[in-house]
């Protein structure tokens, strides 16, 4: 009994002792918290929801409510100007719509990109890949080798990958024309850009590719990556073995490519290949391979048939948009099935009308920096050790770079148009900008053209035109649109 006594008491001094060191531990934070406001609390900025959690409460019901929490941004930007304030925890990110800071710190090489986001986002789906790596020489080895699967030469080679999965989409819309049947354009955009990025991915394992298990994998990653839902949480060990499913799928392609390069055999001249030079430079890391085979499906996938939905969400809104460009596409195409490289520079109004959906629509919203030094936004000195975010939803709604921000209107695109500049980047800005743009655009392109050259569309009446943010915006109905051959009377 009394080494019973003895132990309890003991048990009890250690309870008391703990509770001790976390209440000790909690007091520092707070303090670290304090010191945190009264360093940035000179930035403009609403008010904090609390003194610990900041502003996570009010992002938090957004995204718990279906909201799109740039919106929110939006409102913070008009109301408190072109550099705010938003703290989370211990945490400061300024929110900065400043041209002058965007082009200084986006076109510069010596501002990483932010720890938090890559840590706490991206990193468990892109690894350390091109769109996550934050050592500047690290992801310029990276770049460098990847950037001749993305020239102009190399994508000139693609058009006739863009024309035979384009064809292939047309095929299934024309069945849905034939039956009357209403097609989800977010979901027939997703399976094709899914099949472009494979083709011109593995080329030797197209054949091979299980689509809809690959669409499923790519479909519930995206949902999760931002989502903070709680009846989403049950979904989290699907989300894990997606991401374990993508990544032994991509090293199953690489073995059999690494094997067939060694034994002599011919391969294609094909992303994979270019993402297997690394292993020249990164001693052979099948992790980094890896990396860039899931960044390339992940982000070269479901963005640019986002673009698209919101683009027919758009025309089968506004008629005379609608009739404009589909005279363009009939003036350079004609009746050719066949879509060449020169064709896409003539077709200028549908870059105009692809270019203001990605104004009102940035299927990537923003990027984010970390700013390791002292520098001055619009006036206002910033201390080191921040992130600042660059949020291409907010510029482009905001009037005082674009008149009346929320009509569609293409020819703010005009060749001859005046643009505000470092105000519109969809794919962001220098060093870091998105290395796939030009092969998205170029498929935003093949892809359209032949929807308008073949097809009148129709939107379905009662369907909800709103975004839902699921870390990429997407189309919250996915346009559901009646499909017909052109010059087919509509049914009755």
């Amino acid at each position: 009994m009394a080494l019973f006594s003895f132990f309890a008491g003991w048990i009890g001094y250690l309870f008391i002792c703990l509770l001790g060191l976390i209440f000790i531990a909690f007091l520092c934070f707070c303090l670290y918290i304090k010191y945190i406001h009264l360093k940035y609390d000179h930035i403009p900025g609403p008010p904090r929801d609390s003194f610990i959690f900041g502003h996570l409460p009010t992002i938090q019901r957004e995204m718990s409510n279906d909201r799109v929490v740039h919106d929110k941004f939006l409102e913070w930007a008009e109301t408190y100007g072109p550099v705010y304030r938003i703290n989370g925890l211990h945490a400061v990110m300024l929110c900065v719509t400043c041209p002058d800071t965007t082009k200084e710190v986006l076109m510069s090489p010596k501002y990483p990109k932010s720890k938090y986001s890559v840590v706490l986002l991206l990193h468990r789906f892109f690894g350390n890949g091109l769109v996550t790596a934050q050592n500047h020489d690290e992801w310029y080895k990276q770049r460098r080798i990847m950037d001749p699967a993305f020239s102009s030469l190399y994508l000139r080679g693609q058009m006739g990958a863009f024309n035979e999965r384009a064809e292939k989409l047309m095929d299934k819309l024309a069945d849905m024309a034939d039956t009357n049947t209403a097609a989800n354009m977010q979901h027939m955009f997703n399976c094709v850009t899914l099949d472009v990025i494979t083709k011109v991915t593995v080329t030797s394992c197209y054949p091979q590719i299980p689509t809809l298990p690959l669409q499923f994998i790519l479909s519930v990653i995206k949902l999760h990556l931002f989502v903070n839902n709680d009846t989403k949480y049950k979904f989290i060990n699907e989300v894990k073995k997606s991401c374990q499913l993508l990544r032994s799928t991509g090293r199953q392609w690489i073995n059999e490519r690494k094997m067939a390069v060694q034994n002599g055999e011919d391969v294609p001249k094909d992303i994979l290949t270019q993402i297997l030079k690394t292993e020249n430079i990164a001693n052979d890391d099948e992790e980094l391979m890896l990396d860039n085979f899931v960044t390339f499906f992940i982000a070269g996938q479901e963005t640019t048939a986002n673009q698209l939905a919101f683009a027919v969400m758009e025309l089968g809104r506004l008629p005379e948009i609608l009739t404009k460009v589909r005279q363009e596409v009939d003036d350079v195409l004609g009746m050719k099935q066949e879509i060449n490289f020169d064709d896409l520079g003539k077709m200028t109004y549908l870059s105009q009308v692809l270019k203001e959906t990605l104004r009102l629509y940035p299927t990537a919203p923003g990027t984010s920096r970390f700013i390791p030094n002292d520098i001055v936004i619009n006036g206002i000195p910033i201390p080191a050790g921040v992130t600042c975010v660059f949020n291409s939803y907010i510029c482009g709604r905001l009037d005082k770079f674009f008149e009346d921000p929320l009509k569609f209107d293409p020819e703010r695109f005009h060749p001859d148009a005046a643009k505000p500049y470092y105000c519109y980047y969809p794919f962001a800005l220098g060093p870091r900008s998105c290395l796939g743009q030009s092969f998205a655009q170029m498929e935003a392109k093949v892809v359209m053209a032949k929807l308008l050259q073949r097809f009148d569309f129709s939107l379905l009446p009662g369907q909800s035109f709103d975004i839902l943010d699921t870390g990429s915006l997407r189309p919250k109905s996915g346009v559901v649109c009646n499909i017909r051959h052109r010059g087919q009377t509509p049914a009755a």
